[in-house]
């Protein structure tokens, strides 16, 4: 079984659809949660989830935007949820509010959390990759960092498919990662897009700049 694993769209419809069309065949998707936030398409990526049933967790993106609270002292975070609250419609945002924490798929295989097992909103970096963090599942999929990586070990596997929608890794291209179940092993995945089509965008929204220019070096 192949299993498609993302993470951290970030409302960046463009850098999905990249990632879906660079996709190799697999026979699910999985997401590690911030759907939404900073980018202007938080609706399509909503949507595109949603409609396909992809088992998903929250990101805290995600639980900003259901709890009704906005960032302290960062603008582009907060100008993305607020963006996103007006763009959503019901049954959108009712998708994102009832996104759980974590979710135990593929036969219990495979655990999907956003940022650590046990302490909401780390941000578990690959130096923290460690074979302490891997309950009784074979594969542990988080998001959060934007930065792609994984490490096996002889209890099983943590992996960061990295940001679709904003990188933070050094490299612009949106990432994502290619898990097979029967060898236990990873392809990790990166993708080009018309990043200066985002900056454009973002500009027309009216959401603050950097937003789309920090694309470009992938921060």
């Amino acid at each position: 079984m192949r299993v498609g694993l993302i993470s951290d769209i970030h409302a960046n419809e463009i850098a999905l659809e990249a990632v879906i069309a660079d996709m190799p065949a697999v026979d699910a998707l999985l997401c590690a949660g911030d759907v939404v936030g900073y980018n202007p398409w938080p609706s399509e990526c909503v949507e595109y989830l949603r409609e396909r049933d992809v088992p998903t967790v929250t990101g805290n993106h995600d639980r900003m935007l259901a709890s009704g609270r906005s960032f302290e002292g960062n603008g582009m975070a907060r100008a993305g949820i607020t963006y996103a609250r007006e763009r959503l419609g019901g049954g959108e945002r009712a998708w994102v509010d009832a996104l759980p924490r974590e979710r135990v798929v593929c036969d219990g295989r495979v655990k999907v959390v956003h940022d650590h097992p046990e302490r909401v909103d780390h941000y578990t970096y690959p130096r923290e990759f460690s074979s302490d963090l891997l309950g009784n599942e074979d594969v542990l999929v988080l998001g959060h960092t934007h930065v792609q990586a994984h490490r096996e070990f002889a209890n099983g596997i943590v992996v960061n498919p990295g940001s679709v929608g904003q990188p933070r890794d050094g490299d612009p291209r949106a990432a994502y990662a290619v898990l097979d179940l029967d060898d236990l092993s990873i392809e990790e995945h990166r993708v080009k897009y018309d990043v200066d089509a985002v900056v454009a965008a973002v500009e027309d929204a009216g959401l603050p700049a950097g937003t789309g220019t920090r694309l470009r070096e992938g921060r």
